[in-house]
């Protein structure tokens, strides 16, 4: 789709991953300012250098999503250089690899490290964010991503499963309390999207259960994986003025995964 997003300024945090850099693109691409945000800043950078509108419309900052004081300092450098945030999208997340296990034998630190992200994260770059969209009184968008996991459960990803569970009602509380400020508040929730690191796990040759991708796919009725870019043109729907009056809701971007069995 193409809109006017021109004069709004949008955070995208995780935006040096594939989902993240697909959002920024499409973001810039229809007029928004963008900052593109990482744990990782050369990444942002070297991505950000990509984007039209060059240096006075796209601003690369680290922010470490699980660490507040980071959090605070990002925001911060936004409005200096750009004066205002409009649209926030929580795109920043993290799996396990390592411990595809089940609850009883999952390692409470790896529990940890993904709960402070995925779902601190999200709680401590919205607060920080939301300060200054509301001190300007000028409505606003937050998209916060999640995952079909949070909406139908997989096996042996406990705490990721819990943590976009969480990200999914979280998003529904935060769109009734700011609704009437002004602020829509919505989600995304991807299935299997290709990206660096569902190709670690089933979408290249040797990847750890590349052995189970047709059964994997035949939960899908499209049966196959979706693309960054469709996740990035929901999320470009969901910060554009024609969604003025959709708050609160979580579009599964899933190629049918969530509507029922596909036997």
């Amino acid at each position: 789709m193409q809109t006017e997003l021109d004069g709004r300024v949008a955070i995208v945090t995780g935006a040096a991953g594939a989902i993240g850099r697909a959002i920024c693109r499409r973001l810039a691409e229809n007029g928004a300012r963008v900052v593109v945000s990482d744990v990782v800043e050369g990444a942002a950078q070297a991505f950000a250098a990509t984007l039209p509108g060059g240096a006075d419309r796209v601003m690369a900052c680290r922010i470490d999503i699980a660490d507040p004081q980071s959090v605070e300092s990002g925001v911060a450098d936004v409005l200096r250089r750009f004066g205002q945030v409009d649209i926030l999208v929580n795109n920043a997340g993290i799996n396990t690899q390592a411990h595809r296990v089940p609850i009883d034998a999952f390692p409470p630190s790896e529990w940890d490290r993904i709960l402070r992200v995925d779902l601190d994260g999200t709680y401590f770059m919205s607060r920080a964010a939301l300060a200054p969209m509301l001190a300007r009184g000028a409505g606003g968008r937050v998209v916060n991503i999640a995952s079909v996991v949070g909406l139908a459960a997989l096996r042996l990803q406990s705490s990721f499963v819990a943590a976009k569970a969480a990200l999914v009602h979280l998003t529904r509380a935060m769109a009734l309390e700011l609704g009437p400020r002004g602020v829509l508040v919505n989600g995304v929730a991807p299935g299997s999207v290709l990206s660096e690191g569902t190709r670690a796990l089933f979408y290249s040759p040797d990847g750890s259960f590349a052995g189970r991708t047709a059964e994997f796919m035949d939960h899908v009725p499209m049966r196959r994986p979706g693309t960054p870019e469709e996740i990035a043109e929901a999320v470009l729907f969901l910060s554009a003025p024609e969604s003025s009056y959709v708050t609160g809701q979580v579009l599964a971007v899933d190629g049918g995964w969530t509507a029922g069995s596909a036997f």
